[in-house]
Parts: structure tokens; C-alpha cells; sequence
């Protein structure tokens, strides 16, 4: 990273040296996936609760000159928008740039600022942030520069985070404080009123994530479409196809990670869930795909709790299904609004069935379609005991006291597993309650379960090959096999 960019002053303020900060997990960026994500984010504005403060590098003005007339709209409904670029012709004289609200920081040349491109929307209901830098030469290896404007390489990272916003927002009111002190001093204050705001509440993460994933997705179809007219020797399609799809699954990823940590009791649920189903699973000698669908499901389970409303399936009625037609419709339990913001992308429909599903009971009085026994699709077993167990041990561990938990470390274990042994047969599968106590016994024995979430910025290798598979059908075969 270039020193004294505002991406380097970030990562050096969160490294592992620095007690109570977060280590930020970078990844590398094709400029058609920074194109989509910071149009989708920049579009959040106009439906927001409340008015930004946005800050943005472009680069050089002739990037922003290309999206001057879109940022006339961001502009009618943000508090403030900071621009900073290098200057180039008709760059400060644009009619947008001479909105009242909207202010110029021109850069220096030598400005290491000058080779990022950053987006930060602060507002009271609604943050987002895209912080990155273009690949130096060296980073481009032998390779060397790309001859097409799609294949440009950005370092960095993007999140929904407040308080990584706000902190870096700061950081750039520093920088800009070189060129513009009253603006600098102006910026702050604007600052400090947003973060004093106590709104009722904050704009939903589903649709901004929905939106995020939806402009990602027309990037695929528009870089398919573009790839006709380039000669197949100067453009990898593959690649950054693949960059747009991996940062679809950075989008739920991130709104998972957000509300775990809105969880102060039980702040790591989707780690430990994800590892507790990922090893039940090996007990089981699931295959390395169906492992990979059980973790992603796992990190993805709390983004769709089940809502309390009559469901339109009534009690076992999957199991009777004679046509196709209402096989396929059976799964989509529109009930859990989480689930169906999963569904917007193809390759996450398996992981929002087994989510839909995981508050079934294995007697068939669960919910959302009262399916019953292996009616229930595997994978929805196992999660659903996953994290039943997880956040017994949670509510244990909270109310027992140290002394107690002390005296008797595998106490909160057995207790748990205790509680769910008594619902065996009626809630859970049978079969998995003797698998979750041969774990259990394992880790009164010494087993570490090693719990840590994967890196965002690489979440690709998550999505598994066989995601367009009829999730009820397989859960069938692997079923009579046993």
C-alpha cells in the first residue's frame, strides 16, 4: 500500500499490534466489480432514511466527470458531498460540482491519495464504504499492465460497518485538512452531529444488500455481453466474472457479520454454528461440497429468523405432494424474509432452503411447512441443531456462575447436550443427536473445534458445484443410502 494513503493509514491503525482493533481482510478488485458495488451502494442514498455525508476519490477528475451527472441526484438528497481527484480539464467547473453542497478537493499529483478510489456514505440509518487502491506495476508482476480498462486491479476492501466508516471518514478529513482547513473544520462538525443522532431506527440492510447483489449480477450480464466485441486473447472473461459473484457472497457475508456483532451475548453465533454443523457433517462423511454448503449455511443462518405469521403450507403437506409443480414451490416458504433475499442470487437458493427449513421438527409440528422426519432436507437437520445447541450453551454459560462453570468445565456441555437429548425423536432426527454426543464427548476429551470466520474477501471457494441441485431430492438419496 502506498504510504501515507488513506487505505494504508486504515490497515496500519488495525493491525494485530494494535489491542481492541480488527485486522481488515483486503482482496483485489476488477474495476467492473467497484463500477457495480459503488453504483449500488452510491443508489442506497436516494431511498435513505436520513442524509449522508459523502466523501469519494476518484482518482483523477475525469472519472468523476463520468459519473457528475448521477452525483447531481446524490447530491439533492446527501448533507454533503466531498469530492478529491487530480484535476483535469472541466473538472471543477462541471455544473454539479458548483452545487452548494458539494465541494472539490483537488489533488497534487504526488498526493498517494490520488491513486485510490474510495467511496464513504455517513449518515445516521445508513453507512457503507469502498476503500481501495490501483495495483502499483510491481503488484502486476510479469504480466505487466492490463490493455483493457475492465481487467484494472483494485486493493482494498468495502463494508457496512459504522464505526470503520466514521474512522476513516476522520482519516480523510486529516488528509483534505492540507488543502481546505475550513472545509476540514466544516466536515468534522458534520461528523460529530451524526454520530450525537439517535434515530429511531437504522435503514434495513436486506434491500440495501439485495440491491448490492442485483447491480453485481447486471455487471455479470453486461461484462458477457461486453466480451462479445473484445478478441478472447485480451480479455479473461472467467476471472472477473468471478470477482462479481464473490463479492455477491461478500454482501451476505458482511450483513451476517453485522448482526452478530449487534449480539453482545452471543456475538460469534455464526462461527461456532458454522463449525459445530462443518463437524457434525464430517461425523457423518458428508462429502467436501455438501461440508461447504453446511458452513456457508451456517454463517448465513441469522439473516433469516423465522417470522411469527400463519403459514400457507399447512402441517406435512410437502410429504403429500404428487406433482412437480408443488415441489418446487414447497421450499419457497415466503415467510422468511431472509431466506428470500438469499434467493435473489442463484448460487445461494440451496443454502436459503436449508435455512427456510431448519425450524422444522423432526415429528412435523415445526414450521414453515410442517415437514416431518426426512421430508426435512439433511442439511436443515443438522444447522437447526447446530444452533440450538450453540446458543444453549450461550444461556448456560451466562447463567451459571464462574464458580460453577470453574469447578466443572464440561458442565455448559453437558447440560446442553442434555436439554437437546430430551427432545430427541420429537424436534431433532434421532440419528443426529447421537452424532452431536459422540461430539460432545469428543470435546470433554481435549477436542478443539477451531472457530474463526473465514475471509470475507474470499468467499468464493464457499459456494459449492452443486448448487443448482434439487436440495429435497438429495437430502432423499444420501437418506436411502443410510
Amino acid at each position: 500500500m502506498l504510504e501515507g494513503s488513506i487505505l494504508q493509514e486504515l490497515g496500519a491503525s488495525h493491525q494485530r499490534s494494535h489491542p481492541g482493533k480488527r485486522p481488515l481482510n483486503f482482496g483485489v478488485y476488477y474495476k467492473n466489480t467497484l463500477v457495480a458495488l459503488c453504483h449500488a451502494l452510491e443508489d442506497c442514498i436516494l431511498t435513505s432514511g436520513s442524509e449522508p455525508l459523502v466523501i469519494t476519490a476518484f482518482q483523477r477528475g475525469q472519472w468523476y466527470l463520468q459519473e457528475a451527472d448521477r452525483y447531481a441526484d446524490l447530491a439533492a438528497r446527501s448533507q454533503q458531498i466531498v469530492i478529491m481527484a487530480a484535476p483535469d480539464s472541466g473538472f471543477a467547473e462541471h455544473p454539479t460540482s458548483q452545487r452548494a453542497n458539494v465541494e472539490i478537493v483537488s489533488l497534487k499529483a504526488s498526493d498517494p491519495v490520488s491513486q485510490e478510489w474510495h467511496l464513504m456514505i455517513l449518515a445516521p440509518t445508513y453507512s457503507a464504504m469502498v476503500l481501495c487502491q490501483e495495483l502499483s506495476d510491481a503488484d502486476y508482476g510479469v504480466q505487466g499492465q492490463p490493455t483493457e480498462d475492465l481487467e484494472r486491479k483494485f486493493y482494498g476492501f468495502w463494508t457496512f460497518e459504522t464505526n470503520l466508516v466514521q474512522e476513516t471518514v476522520e482519516l480523510s478529513i486529516a488528509h483534505i485538512q492540507r488543502y481546505d482547513p475550513a472545509l476540514a473544520a466544516k466536515l468534522t462538525a458534520q461528523v460529530e452531529a451524526i454520530a450525537a443522532a439517535q434515530p429511531e431506527k437504522r435503514d434495513e440492510l436486506g434491500p440495501i444488500v439485495a440491491r448490492v447483489v442485483d447491480y453485481l449480477h447486471d455487471g455479470q450480464v453486461a461484462l458477457s455481453e461486453q466480451s462479445k466485441s473484445y478478441d478472447v486473447a485480451t480479455l479473461h472473461h472467467a476471472p472477473l466474472d468471478n470477482n462479481l459473484v464473490s463479492n455477491e457472497v461478500q454482501a451476505f457475508l458482511r450483513m451476517a457479520q453485522l448482526t452478530d456483532q449487534a449480539d453482545a451475548v452471543n456475538p460469534t453465533a455464526a462461527a461456532e454454528v458454522a463449525a459445530l454443523a462443518e463437524a457434525i457433517g464430517q461425523l457423518l462423511d458428508l462429502p467436501v461440497w455438501q461440508l461447504h454448503r453446511l458452513k456457508l449455511a451456517g454463517l448465513l443462518h441469522r439473516l433469516a429468523p423465522l417470522q411469527a405469521a400463519e403459514t400457507v403450507l399447512s402441517p406435512g403437506s410437502f410429504g403429500r405432494y404428487a406433482d412437480d409443480d408443488a415441489l418446487t414451490t414447497a421450499p419457497s416458504c415466503p415467510l422468511v424474509p431472509g431466506a428470500q433475499v438469499l434467493r435473489t442470487m442463484p448460487q445461494l437458493r440451496a443454502i436459503a432452503t436449508i435455512i427456510t427449513h431448519l425450524t422444522e421438527r423432526w415429528n412435523g409440528s415445526g414450521q414453515p411447512a410442517g415437514l416431518a422426519g426426512d421430508e426435512i432436507p439433511l442439511e436443515s437437520r443438522i444447522l437447526g441443531l447446530a444452533a440450538e445447541f450453540q446458543q444453549r450453551l450461550v444461556d448456560i454459560r451466562a447463567t451459571e456462575s464462574e464458580a460453577h462453570i470453574a469447578s466443572d468445565p464440561n458442565l455448559a456441555l453437558t447440560k446442553a447436550l442434555l436439554e437437546c437429548q430430551q427432545e430427541q425423536g420429537d424436534r431433532w432426527d434421532p440419528k443426529l443427536i447421537d452424532t452431536l454426543a459422540l461430539l460432545v464427548s469428543g470435546f470433554q476429551q481435549g477436542l478443539d473445534l477451531p472457530v474463526k470466520m473465514p475471509k470475507i474477501s474470499a468467499g468464493l471457494w464457499l459456494i459449492d458445484s452443486h448448487y443448482a441441485d434439487d436440495l429435497f431430492n438429495a437430502a432423499y438419496e444420501l437418506e436411502s443410502k443410510r
